[in-house]
């Protein structure tokens, strides 16, 4: 039986690994790694599909060490022996221990000291973050990595790839792709792009040839190989898009009904990495200061529904929305970042007041350091009057509250005072 189209168009070296050139790229660490022949223990994590098993097969490829893979909830400490026998008698293994946050107490003594040896060079790979799903005693000897998901060009690139390459890939076979079709296997995969390789060969070698002996892919046979339905069958796949800013522009006009009719339309896209990472967005950009706790609430929600998955996860989706539907609104952080990065941007900077400056080192009172510098907690009101922002702007003013929710009117509140007292002391 033939391996499958992602497996085979594993990367080879690690110039050939798709996306993720924030840890392979030029200069970056994993590839500093490489060329210095210092690698080191580490876990990569991230969604499924993104290239952690092609970074350590890359590793491998570029180093030309040995290269094993194991399973830390499957694979016994006796499949542990024998790799850790063949690095004692070979030089240095490169091990990909997939699911290592399954890796039991017996195993992970097992593999402690020879993590320390390096001998064994230990490439984990899981799903979960693993500060928290990962022991302690095997974090300490490793670098933690996360490997993000793929972008639409990422997976565009790597299946325009897989058409062309006639030994590992598809490339013998006379395969035409409609533009909507392809943009939906980059979109609709949610940046997993083993589903999207995957289900590209199911489609090729499931399509019979037309008259003109062409496998013709059009949108409905990628919609039925990855399982995922196009928002609409526009050829620009601009639906997509516009149905995003729709659910975002529903909410920030309090309109419940329209945003929960384009969240269905994700949901049934299957898009939740897209719903997820939006809802993020909104909370924090559209209500804000206007109801803080409604933020907490997604990121508790947004969680919930990466664990549960479809089809649950539209519960914890769809109460998120109606939170957010019916907060107060508010966009003074988002207004109030953007007019301080408009100075910044302009060159208006300045410098630091000398009593703001670091202090703690010898001479920086012969300086003038930190001279002159108020302790607010001394104070009885915890305020004192003092210059924080350059002089050059020192009138400037970026937060401009809103009085739309209790939060921020208690805000506004503050600030006022601040300001009054401000006055009456500059006086």
């Amino acid at each position: 039986m033939q391996q499958p189209l992602a497996y085979r168009m594993r990367p080879k070296n690690l110039d050939e690994v798709v996306g993720q050139k924030q840890l392979v790229g030029p200069g970056k660490v994993i590839r500093r790694m490489v060329e210095a022949k210092m690698l080191s223990s580490m876990i990569l994590y991230g969604p499924p599909g993104t290239g952690k098993t092609s970074i350590a097969s890359a590793i491998a490829g570029s180093t030309r060490y040995a290269f094993r893979m194991l399973n830390a909830a499957t694979d016994t400490k006796k499949d542990l022996q024998v790799v850790a026998e063949e690095a004692k008698m070979s030089g240095t293994v490169i091990l990909l221990l997939d699911e290592v946050h399954r890796l039991d107490k017996t195993k992970q003594d097992f593999l402690l000291p020879h993590l320390e040896s390096g001998r064994l060079i230990l490439i984990g790979a899981t799903t979960e973050n693993p500060y928290i799903a990962i022991n302690p005693a095997i974090r300490s000897r490793t670098q933690i990595f996360e490997v993000l998901p793929l972008t639409e060009e990422d997976i565009l690139q790597a299946v325009e790839h897989a058409l062309q390459d006639k030994i590992n890939g598809l490339g013998d076979y006379p395969v035409t792709i409609e533009e909507a079709a392809l943009f939906h296997l980059a979109r609709g995969t949610n940046g997993d792009l083993r589903s999207a390789l995957n289900g590209l060969e199911l489609a090729v070698r499931s399509t019979p040839p037309n008259e003109a002996g062409e496998i013709q892919l059009t949108l409905p046979i990628i919609e039925e190989c990855i399982r995922r339905k196009a928002l609409t069958h526009d050829k620009d796949g601009d639906a997509h898009y516009d149905v995003i800013s729709a659910l975002q522009k529903s909410i920030r006009g309090s309109d419940v009904d329209a945003a929960l009719h384009y969240l269905a339309r994700l949901v049934e896209a299957g898009d939740l990495t897209i719903i997820c990472r939006r809802l993020l967005v909104i909370a924090y950009e559209d209500i804000g200061l206007g109801n803080p706790g409604a933020a907490s609430r997604t990121v508790n929600a947004v969680l919930a529904a990466e664990k549960l998955g479809f089809p649950e996860a539209r519960i914890p989706l769809a109460e998120t929305v109606i939170d957010l539907c019916l907060s107060p609104k508010s966009n003074s952080s988002i207004t109030a970042i953007d007019r301080a990065l408009g100075d910044i941007k302009q060159g208006k900077a300045g410098s630091v007041p000398d009593h703001l400056k670091d202090s703690h080192y010898q001479g920086a009172k012969t300086l003038g350091r930190g001279v002159g510098y108020q302790y607010p907690h001394q104070n009885e009101r915890g305020w004192v009057n003092q210059q924080y922002l350059p002089h050059s702007l020192k009138h400037a003013r970026y937060y401009l509250p809103k009085s739309t929710g209790k939060y921020e009117q208690a805000l506004a509140s503050r600030l006022q005072q601040l300001q009054e007292w401000k006055k009456k002391s500059s006086s």
